[in-house]
C-alpha cells in the first residue's frame, strides 16, 4: 500500500485510517507508563511531534478507542502483552493551548483585552471538552446540584470555576467509570510565550497557576498528568506547588528519541523514497538538534517536508510558525548580543550559562535567559560543556551554535526583515553604494537616514542611555551589512587588529577589491571635542594609533585599497570622514 508524505498530520488515528508516512514511536507510551510518574512535563521545540505522541496516547489509553488495538498491531508498544491488556480502558481528558492566543496588538490600551482574550479561549477549550462527556450526567450516579454545576461550565464561566473545571471533571469520570482520570495537555506554554511578548505577564501567570494547582496537585481523581510544550517555565511562576512534577527537558536522557527522527530513520526513510544521494546534504541541512546524550536529532517537520518535496531542500521547519518572539530578543538585546548574533550567522560558537527554567519576566536585559530560550526553543544547540572550575558561582556553562543551515537561514532572512522596514534597505544600499564608490557625501547622507530609522528600531523596549546608542546601532547596522554583502564580503567587528580592537572591517573576498576599517565615536567633551570634526578626527587617529590595518595588510590587501572611516555620533546625528 502507498505511503503519503502527508504535512500537518497530528491525530494518529487519522494517520493510521489514511495510511500516512510514520516513524513508529509507540514505544514512548511503554516507557512514560514504565516510569509510574504521577505528572511528567516533556519539553520541546516546536514541530518534534509533541502532539501526535499525545493524540497517540490517547489512542492508545482512552476508552472511547475501547477494542481498537488494530490502531497499534505491528507498532512497538503492542509487542508488550502487559500493554495490550490496557489499551482503551481509561478515560482520558486532551486539551491543547496551541490556539490560546489574545489576538490583539502590544499596548497597555489592549492588556486587559489580551487577558479577557486568553480567558475567554480556555473557557471555551472546556465547554468543548465538557460536551464530550455530557452524556455521564444521564446516570443515576449523579444528583442534581452535579448537573447543576456541569451545566455552568460553558463560555461564560467564572474564573475560578475555569481553574477547577478540569479537577471536577476527573472527579465525574471516575465515580462513572469507576478509574481514575489521564489528563494530557499539549503546548502548555503557548500562553506564556504570548503574555510575556505582548504585555500581560502577571494576569496570565495568577490565572495559569491556579488552574495547573487545580488540575495536577493532590487531584485524588488524577491517575497520571502528561504536559508537554516547548519551554520548561520557572516553578516561581506556574509550577510553585508541583513539587511532585517530573520534568524532562532537551537535556534529559530520558524519552530522548520518543521525539524527533534519529539519524537512522532518517537515512531508511530517505532510501524508501529513492532518494538515499540525498543522505549527506540532509545532514548537513536538518541535523543539530541533541536531546540529553543522543546526538543527530533530526525536526520531522523538515524530513517530512524534503521527501515530499521530491528532494528539495528549503528551510522548512524555520517557516512553520512565528519567530516574533526571537526576533523581539534578538532587536532589542544590547551590542554583546548582537555581536553573538554576528559570529553565530559567521559559523562560531559561544559560552554561556543555561537555565531551563525559563523566567520569562528576566528575558528583558538578560541575555543569558535569553539564550536559554534559544536553546529550549531548537535554534541553539549545545556542542559541549565549559570545564567546572572550583569558583564557579553561575550555572553550568555550555558552549552553544546554531542548531543547522536550516535555523542559519531563518536568522539571516530574520536580520533581513528588520531591514525592511521604514525604507531602511533603500538607504542601506545607497549607503552600501556610495561606500564602494568612494562617496563620503553620500555616505553621511544616507546614513544619517540610516541611524535616524535603526536607532529607534534596534533600542525598543530597553531604553538606552545616549552614549550607549552608537554601539547598540553599529552591531545592528554590522548584522545588515552581513546579511546584504555576505556574497561579497566577510563583514566582521570588534575584533582584534594591531594593537586593539577595530569596530567594523569589511574585507573583500577578491583582494584587489577595496577593504574598509569603520570607527565608531560619541562625541566626548572630555576628551576636548567640540564638534563631530573632532570625534571623527580621534576616530582616524585612533584607527592609526592601534594599527587596525595590520590584519588587511597580512592577508594580502595592498595599503592603498584600504579605506579608513570614522564615524563620529552626537545624539541620532551621525558625521563620517
Amino acid at each position: 500500500m502507498e505511503v503519503k508524505h502527508g504535512l500537518g498530520y497530528q491525530n494518529y488515528e487519522k494517520m493510521m485510517q489514511n495510511h500516512i508516512f510514520y516513524i513508529d514511536k509507540t514505544d514512548f507510551i511503554r516507557q512514560w507508563w514504565d516510569y509510574a510518574d504521577e505528572v511528567t512535563l516533556i519539553t520541546r521545540p516546536r514541530r518534534f511531534g509533541k502532539t501526535l505522541n499525545m493524540s497517540t496516547v490517547e489512542c492508545f489509553f482512552s476508552n472511547r478507542y475501547e477494542n481498537r488495538g488494530d490502531l497499534f498491531e505491528g507498532r512497538k508498544v503492542w509487542e508488550d502483552e502487559r500493554m495490550r491488556l490496557l489499551q482503551g480502558t481509561y478515560p482520558v481528558i486532551f486539551m491543547s493551548f496551541a490556539g490560546v492566543k489574545s489576538g490583539y496588538v502590544k499596548g497597555e490600551e489592549t492588556r486587559q483585552k489580551n487577558v479577557d482574550a486568553v480567558k475567554a479561549t480556555v473557557k471555551q477549550l472546556l465547554s468543548d471538552t465538557y460536551t464530550k462527556y455530557r452524556y455521564i450526567m444521564q446516570s443515576e450516579k449523579f444528583d442534581d446540584n452535579d448537573r447543576e454545576f456541569y451545566a455552568s461550565v460553558n463560555d461564560n464561566m467564572t474564573d475560578k470555576m475555569a481553574q477547577m473545571a478540569v479537577r471536577r471533571l476527573c472527579g465525574y469520570l471516575e465515580r462513572y467509570y469507576g478509574k481514575r482520570a489521564i489528563v494530557l495537555l499539549d503546548e502548555y506554554d503557548t500562553p506564556m510565550q504570548e503574555a510575556w511578548l505582548y504585555g500581560y505577564w502577571e494576569e496570565t501567570v495568577a490565572f495559569f497557576k491556579g488552574f495547573f494547582v487545580q488540575t495536577f496537585k493532590d487531584n485524588e481523581n488524577l491517575e497520571r498528568g502528561l504536559i508537554t510544550g516547548i519551554t520548561r517555565v520557572s516553578k516561581e511562576s506556574i509550577f510553585s506547588e508541583l513539587n511532585h512534577l517530573e520534568v524532562v527537558t532537551t537535556t534529559s536522557d530520558k524519552y530522548a528519541t520518543s521525539f524527533g527522527f534519529t539519524e537512522e530513520e532518517v537515512f531508511r526513510a530517505l532510501d524508501e523514497a529513492g532518494l538515499s544521494e540525498c543522505k549527506e546534504g540532509v545532514k548537513k541541512w536538518y541535523d543539530g538538534f541533541i536531546f540529553g546524550k543522543h546526538t543527530d536529532i533530526y525536526n520531522p517537520w523538515s524530513i517530512i517536508s524534503f521527501i515530499g518535496k521530491g528532494g528539495e531542500y528549503a528551510a522548512y521547519w524555520a517557516n512553520t510558525s512565528s519567530n516574533d518572539l526571537v526576533s523581539t530578543l534578538i532587536q532589542t538585546g544590547d551590542a554583546d548580543v548582537k555581536k553573538t548574533v554576528e559570529d553565530l550567522l559567521a559559523g562560531k560558537s559561544f559560552s554561556a550559562p543555561i537555565d531551563e527554567q525559563i523566567v520569562f519576566n528576566q528575558l528583558s536585559g538578560n541575555a543569558n535567559a535569553m539564550w536559554s530560550l534559544l536553546l529550549a526553543s531548537g535554534y541553539l544547540k549545545a556542542i559541549g560543556r565549559e570545564p567546572l572550575r572550583e569558583d564557579r558561582t553561575s550555572d553550568v556553562e555550555y558552549i552553544l551554535t546554531l542548531t543547522n543551515r536550516e535555523v542559519w537561514f531563518m536568522l539571516q532572512r530574520m536580520v533581513k526583515d528588520w531591514f525592511g522596514r521604514y525604507d531602511v534597505p533603500t538607504y542601506y544600499n545607497e549607503f552600501i553604494n556610495a561606500l564602494l564608490h568612494d562617496n563620503v557625501r553620500r555616505m553621511n547622507t544616507f546614513m544619517n537616514k540610516v541611524a535616524l530609522n535603526t536607532f529607534s528600531y534596534f533600542d525598543t523596549g530597553n531604553k538606552p542611555s545616549e552614549a550607549t546608542h552608537p554601539e547598540r546601532f553599529y552591531h545592528g547596522f554590522v548584522l545588515g551589512m552581513i546579511v546584504n554583502l555576505s556574497d561579497k564580503y566577510k563583514v566582521t567587528s570588534n575584533r582584534e587588529s594591531g594593537y586593539g580592537r577595530y569596530d567594523v572591517m569589511i574585507e573583500p573576498f577578491d583582494k584587489k577589491e577595496k577593504a574598509f576599517i569603520f570607527e565608531f565615536k560619541v562625541l566626548d567633551a572630555d576628551d576636548d571635542e567640540v564638534t563631530l570634526e573632532d570625534t571623527v578626527a580621534n576616530a582616524h587617529a585612533q584607527i592609526e594609533e592601534k594599527q587596525y590595518e595590520a590584519a588587511l595588510v597580512a592577508s594580502g590587501f595592498a595599503p592603498e585599497n584600504i579605506r579608513k572611516y570614522g564615524f563620529g555620533f552626537q545624539g541620532q546625528k551621525c558625521l563620517i570622514g
